[in-house]
């Protein structure tokens, strides 16, 4: 039986404000990390895996996903991409805290900026696929922008580069697994891969500055302790979010999330922005307009688009 228009409306305005919880929750994700101090941002991680992974496993539970979550383990190959998923969002999140906590916050959300550039861009040299004009001129205009934040501000943006390229080499291999895999499951095998490199992490913490879980007062204990949470509830309702509305839209809205962290950066925490860092963010804004424009031309064209967006962490 056909949907009625109002149930594919409702359907479609439920998913749009799932994907908006979504982005607003990454957006706001600085504020979360930075209550997290003393601990430092190996530790969170290592904590973030475990916590995470037991989150998962209890979700697995509660939504009876387990039947499902086997079938995924039986096949070699989405092991062996679920494991490289794991490696990739590792590097997303160990950078991306070590931002967040050392006063480059303003960096982080350049990154997130810089990533459906990025995206498009593997997706012309891995993935084979062709690239119209618009998307070209955004791709020129970003590389613009890095070098004169290189150049102006004297310093190369590892941490935004980082972050963008781990997050869309991370897009390519979600794209590889595709529906075969769900959100819980694909998370519960990302963190059970990356459980002995936080468990090394938690020795190494140990042995030199000291576990700082349950020794900071209750309340960064019970903050400490929701990591997995915090990791796992905008994952899922991206992708609930996701399933309902068509890709034109996440791709609007996942600007959300780097504006509210630059917003944080700049009025809230204060971090420096000079001149040549207004003139490459401003390029790289611009490039994101060039790039929606013409995502929303083709759609409406109803031709191809290349683009593909990720859950961001």
């Amino acid at each position: 039986m056909t949907p009625s228009p109002a149930a594919t409306t409702g359907g479609t305005t439920r998913g749009a404000l799932y994907a908006l919880g979504a982005y607003l929750l990454w957006g706001v994700l600085p504020v979360y990390f930075l209550q997290l101090k003393p601990t430092g941002a190996f530790e969170v991680v290592a904590w973030r895996i475990v916590f995470a992974f037991v989150f998962c496993l209890l979700l697995l539970t509660v939504l009876r996903a387990w039947p499902a979550f086997l079938r995924i383990v039986r096949q070699p190959r989405l092991m062996g991409l679920t494991a490289l998923a794991g490696v990739l969002i590792y590097v997303n999140w160990q950078t991306y805290l070590y931002g967040a906590l050392n006063e480059h916050v303003i960096e982080t959300s350049l990154g997130y900026f810089i990533n459906p550039i990025v995206t498009v861009l593997l997706g012309v040299i891995v993935l084979r696929e062709r690239l119209r004009v618009l998307p070209w001129v955004a791709v020129g205009i970003a590389v613009l922008a890095v070098v004169i934040i290189v150049v102006g501000y004297g310093s190369f943006p590892w941490i935004a580069l980082t972050l963008a390229f781990s997050f869309g080499f991370y897009g390519l291999v979600k794209k590889q697994i595709g529906p075969s895999v769900d959100a819980v499951s694909g998370l519960t095998l990302e963190s059970f891969w990356l459980l002995p490199v936080a468990g090394i992490q938690l020795a190494v913490v140990a042995s030199t500055t000291g576990i700082t879980l349950g020794t900071a007062g209750p309340v960064h204990t019970i903050l400490l302790l929701l990591a997995g949470a915090v990791t796992a509830v905008p994952l899922l309702m991206f992708a609930s979010g996701a399933r309902r509305v068509p890709l034109t839209v996440i791709g609007l809205l996942q600007f959300i999330a780097p504006i509210l962290q630059f917003i944080i950066g700049v009025w809230v925490l204060h971090e420096p922005m000079t001149t040549e860092r207004w003139i490459g963010f401003g390029l790289v804004w611009v490039a994101l307009v060039v790039l929606s424009v013409d995502s929303l031309v083709a759609a409406r064209r109803h031709r191809p688009v290349v683009e593909d967006v990720a859950e961001p962490v």
